[in-house]
């Protein structure tokens, strides 16, 4: 099957938001539209429209020394942290720069950071970036891992969200379903009513993409 994109453009960044209509499978849930995040995380001059958009929430609130990125969105936190850097951002680090670094991820999916990495963490102020928050899952992970390296989580931001908080911190986001998906459904696969109706999977879904059927 062939996933036919369509996309949705922000009329404040005009950054597009494309999306297809189906019924896809994640690891935590089912939803009816795939949100594909690809060209934003790695075409330079989306990410720089992402990032200064959502660099904006937090420049002149929030405290940060790292940006975590997940679901492979380094590209946009390096805009960001060169946004915030250029707008003279307060940090706490010593050097007056910001940190980008991205987890790893074990077999059992816990975010660990090596000892090359920790540092990053450790007693920092961490600002939490994915792609999309959806379940929440994910950003609920990074958000325990960030405080079990004894770092400081001070915000969740995202390209797309369908959650307004998630762990005690709003989450910030360009995109939100009512912008433009007011039917958008994500639901566990017990509760999911394109199942009930039989219709079939059209692909699987993970950060790193879609395996169509």
């Amino acid at each position: 099957m062939a996933i036919q994109l369509v996309r949705y453009t922000n009329t404040k960044s005009n950054l597009p938001l494309r999306v297809a209509r189906g019924h896809f499978a994640t690891s935590h849930s089912h939803i009816n539209y795939y949100i594909d995040c690809t060209m934003t995380k790695h075409r330079l001059s989306e990410a720089r429209i992402a990032a200064k958009e959502l660099a904006g929430a937090f420049s002149h609130s929030t405290i940060i020394d790292t940006i975590l990125c997940l679901d492979g969105t380094e590209v946009v936190g390096a805009c960001m942290a060169d946004e915030l850097t250029n707008a003279k951002f307060s940090n706490m680090n010593s050097h007056r720069t910001i940190y980008v670094c991205t987890p790893e991820h074990t077999t059992g999916s816990q975010l660990i950071f090596r000892d090359n990495t920790a540092p990053m963490i450790v007693g920092k102020h961490v600002l939490i970036l994915a792609a999309s928050v959806t379940t929440g899952y994910t950003a609920q992970a990074a958000v325990e891992a960030v405080r079990y390296y004894r770092g400081l989580p001070t915000g969740i931001c995202a390209i797309f969200s369908n959650m307004d908080t998630c762990e005690g911190f709003p989450v910030i986001s360009i995109y939100k379903p009512t912008n433009v998906l007011d039917d958008y459904m994500n639901v566990s696969s017990h509760d999911c009513p394109l199942c009930k109706a039989g219709v079939k999977i059209d692909a699987l879904i993970n950060s790193h993409g879609i395996s169509s059927f």
